[in-house]
């Protein structure tokens, strides 16, 4: 398979195990709408690639990823800026994007491992629970702040909080848009293994390569056995949570937040007037 194309995600394979890496450090991994397609599409070429029996999935730099590019949706738009006339060169993101990344994902044969290298916030928080297995670093932070832009956690947040830490503790950051360390996330079971940071991908590379290297196909219908759970929720929650997302674009609040945010001040929510 021939990952060329890619631009802000680097894929290498060795020894059966794939890994990505999301590559746009100068902004924390932020997604443009280049790199939003780039994802989705990556996890059909990996599921297709008969020499990737384990994925795992990390950032480049100090970040994992900070999730939406802020500045774009300043713009009106999640601006690419890829390579002109590639097949990733689609447009602006909206909600069967959304969909189509978490659907993928979840439908991918092969194990994922997360190492969670720094913080993933929002969409980036989403990837990395959507991961089969956590690896992260204690002192990696976790949060969906769509909320802090005026918008619904819709693109995968609504469903993957609740089904780890349960409805109660999942609506508090997702209304909140608070942070968790790696060392709390791992206490409350949130993800697997909180580590030193030089750790992490140590540890994510010794358990892929095992998962690699064992009985392929009862480990991957394992793990699509257990999705079919994880698929049935975001079936259950994602239209909604999208739709609901979509409309919170148009609101006054999400205008007020993207406007604050490139001015560097703290957004006034109540004098936005909110519709």
């Amino acid at each position: 398979m021939n990952y060329s194309d890619y631009q802000f995600l680097k894929v290498e394979v060795a020894e059966r195990v794939a890994t990505v890496t999301i590559n746009r450090p100068d902004s924390l991994n932020a997604v443009n709408s280049r790199m939003h397609h780039e994802l989705e599409q990556v996890w059909i070429d990996l599921a297709a690639d008969r020499e990737v029996n384990a994925i795992i999935l990390t950032g480049a730099g100090r970040a994992f990823c900070a999730g939406g590019d802020v500045k774009g949706m300043a713009a009106g738009t999640l601006v690419g800026g890829g390579q002109s006339g590639s097949r990733f060169d689609r447009g602006p993101i909206g909600a069967a994007n959304g969909r189509r990344l978490v659907e993928n994902i979840l439908d991918v044969e092969q194990p994922i491992i997360g190492a969670i290298n720094g913080d993933a916030v929002g969409l980036g928080a989403t990837l990395a629970l959507l991961c089969d297995i956590t690896v992260v670093s204690e002192k990696a932070r976790f949060a969906d702040t769509h909320v802090k832009v005026g918008v619904v956690a819709g693109d995968g947040g609504a469903v993957i909080w609740p089904v780890l830490i349960g409805p109660h503790r999942a609506k508090e950051f997702l209304m909140r848009g608070n942070f968790i360390n790696g060392a709390e996330a791992g206490r409350i079971g949130m993800v697997n293994y909180a580590l030193p940071a030089e750790q992490v991908m140590p540890k994510a590379r010794e358990l892929a390569q095992e998962l690699a290297d064992g009985p392929t196909w009862a480990i991957r219908w394992s793990k699509l056995s257990v999705n079919k759970w994880l698929k049935q929720q975001a079936n259950l929650i994602m239209d909604a949570s999208l739709a609901y997302e979509m409309m919170t674009f148009k609101t006054g609040d999400h205008k007020e937040a993207v406007k604050a945010f490139v001015e560097k001040r703290k957004p006034d929510f109540v004098r936005s007037g909110g519709e």
